[in-house]
């Protein structure tokens, strides 16, 4: 008997998606934003498309500038309903890529006739506890990024579709944004009241970069008093309280802004924003736009001053990108729209050096002391020449890192490296500035090329991309050298050292004591964790005693010892802080080994860390058969 083979199902070949072209979309998208349900952390979207044709296709954005990855969220878009005529329309997600729309029975324009477009209404469900994501919506405060809150035409060039948008805001709520008011009024901060703000038509890549905070407590700083090109600081946070600014924090904030244009010699914005909140609710955040950024610090920032400088250089950093990351982009990070997907081959260029300009600007403006400074490069060196994947995975392979595995936890971080392009990246161009002081005798460094990369057009936002043969080239014209071979050999080599020899030909070894610097116990205080990571090989979450992270193959880990165990016990005594470092000190003069007891979901273990080195806390010693060119970095420039 000879059985039937029956018949596989083939699903009909998804519609073609039009690739973006840079032509003028013939239509206009309006968007109706509703962000007054804090109780629920829900905002309402009404958005009307005209310009479509027969088999359109709409985009949720995907690929995120500044995230450099694909992490649009779409998973948080709910309750989609889409009209035409007065009647639904029917849509289908495209079964390869679940950021297409493809919509059905549209029809073909009558020639003459108005355009009625599409109206879709949906709801965008903002994070409501960390475990969902980080959190973007409080009672009190809002984040807002206006690439979650729309659907776009696939087809056109993001620059080339025209918005116009509005927003609705809780009574008696105020927002800050690099947008200006429909009534030409100038940036849209202060009070919105209980209407609607409706701003400036644009494009939709100017709205996608420019996004909102808002909140029930804020207010707004003049940054630069005497400047032709605005610069503010729309300040909110969770009381009222802590909008509080001293004259003095005023005035380095001021010398921020003052010594960034001094070292770039140019603007490229028209007026520019700190968005910036001070929240213990909202999660902790930086994020560069061209003419904004979006910064969200400790509560306490300006209120305990002394005891939060270790998260103090976020503001330059972002104010950095303005420059690079945002004017001038990496060539291969210039995607037409939100669905073409980014290369980041170029990260060490535009997150490293801005790590380097953001340290050095902090110092220059007195936000951090020379000693601080030296204190925050000193962890950073330290943390880089530990991380044990150096000897497996080079540092232009940590640019896929956003794409891979963008800010998700990971159980054996120094192994496996993360977002190293930063700190690495940042030690390179030290090491490049201080090389350009040396062969040069003093004449040319590192801000001589930040004004000549940098510092072009002075106040066009036009963006101007560069490659690595560009950044080679730019060099070279300040100080021969085979540049491409001394930066190839830093990226792509592994086993090396760690990129220390700026430290050194600034004047400063890297070495380790007892005793960490007071800039080091400020950021275990506020953030509750104690760093063991250069004696036991172990950092602390002191809120739940719980080890978050342990270094490869360090004395932990030879003990047993993982990511997430419980710690209850340091030589039978309860688990705290001070005892465990004590114990440390205790076991330099003996043979005996520090003893842990730890739970490890249902299992308890007792390991045995054979350990006898002491405490070991990184610092810069000054070596004085060098000159100082590290002082020098760090000292202000005058006018």
């Amino acid at each position: 008997m000879h059985g039937h083979t029956p018949a596989t199902a083939v699903s009909p070949a998804p519609q073609p998606i039009p690739p973006p072209q840079d032509q003028a979309y013939p239509g206009q998208i309006t968007l109706e934003v509703d962000a007054s349900d804090y109780a629920h952390r829900v905002i309402h979207v009404v958005e009307h498309i005209s310009g479509l044709r027969p088999g359109a296709v709409l985009f949720y954005p995907k690929w995120l500038p500044g995230n450099h990855s694909p992490t649009g969220p779409i998973e948080r878009l709910a309750g989609l309903q889409i009209r035409y005529r007065g009647v639904p329309l029917a849509w289908e997600r495209d079964p390869l890529d679940v950021y297409a729309f493809h919509l059905k029975g549209l029809m073909a324009a009558t020639p003459g006739a108005a355009d009625p477009g599409i109206e879709l209404r949906f709801d965008y469900l903002a994070p409501t506890t960390p475990k969902v994501a980080r959190i973007e919506f409080t009672r009190e405060l809002l984040v807002l990024d206006w690439n979650t809150l729309l659907l776009y035409p696939a087809g056109y060039a993001a620059r080339r579709i025209p918005v116009q948008a509005s927003l609705r805001l809780a009574p008696q709520w105020s927002l800050g944004s690099a947008l200006e008011r429909e009534d030409g009024t100038g940036p849209a901060a202060g009070a919105s009241g209980d209407a609607a703000t409706r701003f400036r038509g644009t494009d939709l890549e100017t709205l996608v970069d420019s996004p909102v905070y808002a909140g029930r407590h804020g207010t707004r700083f003049n940054l630069a008093p005497e400047a032709s090109v605005p610069v503010h600081m729309d300040l909110f946070a969770d009381r009222p309280e802590l909008l509080a600014m001293r004259p003095e924090q005023l005035a380095q904030h001021r010398a921020l802004v003052d010594q960034a244009l001094r070292l770039f010699g140019a603007r490229h914005f028209h007026h520019y924003d700190f968005l910036y909140a001070l929240s213990d609710q909202l999660t902790e955040k930086g994020l560069e736009h061209h003419q904004s950024s979006e910064d969200t610090s400790d509560p306490d920032t300006f209120t305990d001053w002394d005891k939060t400088s270790y998260d103090r250089e976020l503001l330059a950093h972002e104010f950095t990108h303005s420059w690079n990351g945002k004017f001038r982009r990496p060539a291969d990070l210039r995607t037409p729209s939100y669905n073409v997907p980014m290369q980041n081959s170029l990260l060490w260029v535009y997150e490293g050096q801005t790590q380097y300009w953001g340290k050095v600007l902090t110092a220059r403006a007195g936000l951090w002391t020379r000693q601080q400074s030296l204190d925050d490069l000193a962890m950073a060196a330290a943390s880089v020449e530990h991380r044990a994947g150096r000897a497996w995975r080079p540092l232009q392979d940590t640019t896929q890192e956003p794409i891979i595995n963008y800010r998700q936890p990971q159980p054996w971080i120094d192994y496996q490296r993360q977002r190293d392009y930063y700190d690495e990246g940042m030690l390179i161009w030290l090491d490049v500035d201080t090389l350009l002081r040396e062969r040069s005798q003093g004449k040319r460094s590192l801000d001589d090329f930040a004004r000549a990369f940098f510092g072009l057009d002075d106040g066009s936002l036009a963006v101007k991309t560069y490659t690595f043969a560009d950044v080679v080239e730019a060099l070279r014209a300040l100080q021969p050298l085979d540049w491409a071979s001394f930066l190839r050999q830093r990226l792509d080599g592994v086993g090396r050292p760690a990129p220390l020899d700026g430290l050194q030909r600034g004047g400063y070894t890297l070495v380790y004591t007892d005793t960490p610097s007071a800039l080091q116990k400020d950021a275990e205080a506020k953030t509750h964790h104690t760093d063991l990571m250069y004696s036991l090989g172990l950092a602390i979450d002191d809120k739940e005693s719980r080890l978050e992270q342990v270094a490869w193959d360090g004395p932990a880990f030879r003990a047993g010892l993982m990511e997430g165990a419980q710690l209850l016990s340091v030589n039978g005594v309860a688990y705290n802080a001070d005892i465990l470092r004590e114990a440390i000190t205790a076991a330099r003069g003996s043979a005996q080994p520090i003893e842990l007891i730890v739970r490890s979901a249902d299992r308890y273990l007792v390991a045995r860390i054979d350990y006898h080195d002491g405490l070991r806390y990184p610092h810069l010693q000054r070596d004085e058969a060098v000159p100082a060119l590290l002082d020098a970095i760090l000292a202000p420039r005058q006018p």
